[in-house]
């Protein structure tokens, strides 16, 4: 993979130090991204490649101050958006870079686009979140799963049985309603990750199908970065193309 970072350049990194590969799947709560992220893993372990998972909040340094001060809801927003960058900057030291270097992938459930999405929707600016995220190694492929929010809303209920406080966006006082502030609170996040995508370059795909269908279009983007052609399936869709809009479903949705 290419060392190179979005700003400030990792001290003493060069291309030929990072042999592995980072592949990021990105996606809102209920999108299905740690289900790919599970089958990604497995498809490429039986192709030959040692594969390593992180995700947010992973980082044994601040992963559980993060917990704590959403359950006392005690931090504002720019402290909780420092909060997640050190978490980040943790993991990328001691757990991305070191596993890129020894040739292994790296699959991220979720990435800085995420935590750059929130901070704005919460009063950062771009450019604030662009320079915070500088250090972050550019990777060799984002998957966006993209779902309509009536879809990511059924599956929160029925995995759940009710909507996230925080994947809600209550916070911002957007909507007394917990559903209103749901739906708002997506459409502020999409048109966020609308200008991130091609300037960071994702992929979308469909993931408003089952997660079969949804693997067979990350499979088919996620072989050629290993020289390897996946066997189609019958019945397999191309890869999907401009996302959806994320705001409140029309009615006939």
């Amino acid at each position: 993979m290419t060392a190179r970072n979005y700003g400030t350049r990792l001290p003493g990194l060069s291309a030929e130090a990072l042999p592995g590969r980072l592949i990021v799947v990105e996606g809102a709560d209920g999108s299905g991204r740690s289900t790919e992220v599970a089958m990604l893993k497995e498809w490429l372990e039986i192709e030959g490649h040692a594969v390593v998972d992180t995700g947010l909040r992973r980082s044994d340094l601040v992963s559980g101050e993060i917990d704590r001060a959403k359950q006392g809801h005690t931090l504002g927003a720019t402290t909780m958006a420092l909060l997640y960058a050190v978490d980040f900057a943790d993991q990328l030291e001691n757990k991305i870079v070191p596993a890129l270097a020894a040739g292994s992938t790296v699959l991220a459930d979720r990435y800085i686009y995420t935590l750059m999405a929130r901070a704005i929707v919460r009063g950062a600016s771009r450019a604030w979140a662009r320079e915070l995220y500088g250090f972050a190694l550019r990777p060799d492929l984002v998957l966006f799963l993209d779902a309509r929010p009536v879809i990511l809303l059924h599956r929160a209920i029925g995995k759940y049985g009710s909507l996230d406080y925080w994947e809600s966006g209550m916070d911002l006082s957007l909507s007394r309603d917990l559903f209103e502030s749901f739906f708002l609170y997506q459409d502020r996040l999409s048109k966020e990750f609308d200008w991130m995508r091609p300037e960071y370059v994702f992929h979308w795909v469909d993931a408003n199908r089952a997660p079969d269908q949804v693997h067979q279009d990350v499979v088919a983007l996620v072989a050629p970065l290993y020289g390897a052609k996946p066997v189609p399936r019958p019945g397999a869709r191309p890869p999907a193309g401009r996302p959806r809009t994320a705001g409140r479903p029309a009615a006939s949705a």
